[in-house]
């Protein structure tokens, strides 16, 4: 008989996300929602930042302090929660979503907290969208597709104040980085090319963390 929690198919992974969840702080009523929501109505649910991510990034805004944040990628909208929860009173999040039918499903989940006034959802391509927004920002979350990774940072750096941070996820890309049979993958190749960029970068400083598919910190001096 296989003990507690260790059926067919859980794994030692499995378990440490199980005893970390259950040693953090709780996720809201809302987070679950939209948690259990993402993953029966959406196709790749593993977009969603999750409890795990989701805490870590609201104690990060919560110590740095923002005013502005800007969001590259919103998928669903959980890690906009986190961040917009985190905020000092009067500070706003900026995110920009590409995917133009995942409108719908964003506006309901925000309009379901009580950060909402936080938040402001723009529709389109991050690289066009956040030079007609006039604003510099405290802290940038990139989380867009990955293949543009690159030319995000060569972009958008010049909008993040000095002194503030840039936090990108799944820069590790599920341990494909480190693995030969993905030199040709387009995804892979634009994430190494990003995270050799950044540590060459004497414009910056560089801290990555391996917590689910990688986050790396930068700040910009």
């Amino acid at each position: 008989m296989a003990t507690s929690g260790q059926g067919i198919g859980y794994t030692g992974e499995d378990l440490l996300e199980e005893y970390i969840s259950a040693h953090i702080a709780p996720e809201s009523t809302l987070l679950k929602e939209l948690y259990r929501e993402t993953n029966l109505r959406l196709l790749n649910p593993r977009m969603a930042s999750g409890h795990i991510q989701g805490r870590l990034l609201k104690m990060l805004v919560t110590m740095i302090r923002p005013q502005l944040i800007l969001e590259v990628g919103t998928f669903t909208g959980y890690a906009t929660l986190c961040m917009a929860e985190g905020l000092p009173e009067g500070g706003a999040v900026h995110t920009v979503e590409i995917d133009d039918e995942l409108e719908d499903f964003i506006l309901k989940g925000f309009e379901k907290s009580p950060y909402k006034d936080r938040i402001h959802l723009h529709i389109g391509d991050a690289l066009k969208v956040v030079p007609g927004l006039g604003l510099k920002f405290d802290m940038i979350f990139l989380d867009g597709e990955k293949r543009e990774y690159p030319q995000y940072y060569s972009s958008l750096l010049e909008y993040l104040k000095p002194g503030g941070y840039m936090i990108a996820d799944n820069t590790l890309w599920d341990g494909h980085v480190v693995d030969k049979e993905y030199d040709s993958d387009p995804q892979t190749v634009a994430v190494r090319e990003f995270n050799d960029t950044v540590r060459a970068d004497d414009r910056v400083e560089v801290a990555m963390i391996p917590i689910r598919d990688g986050l790396t910190i930068i700040r910009k001096k």
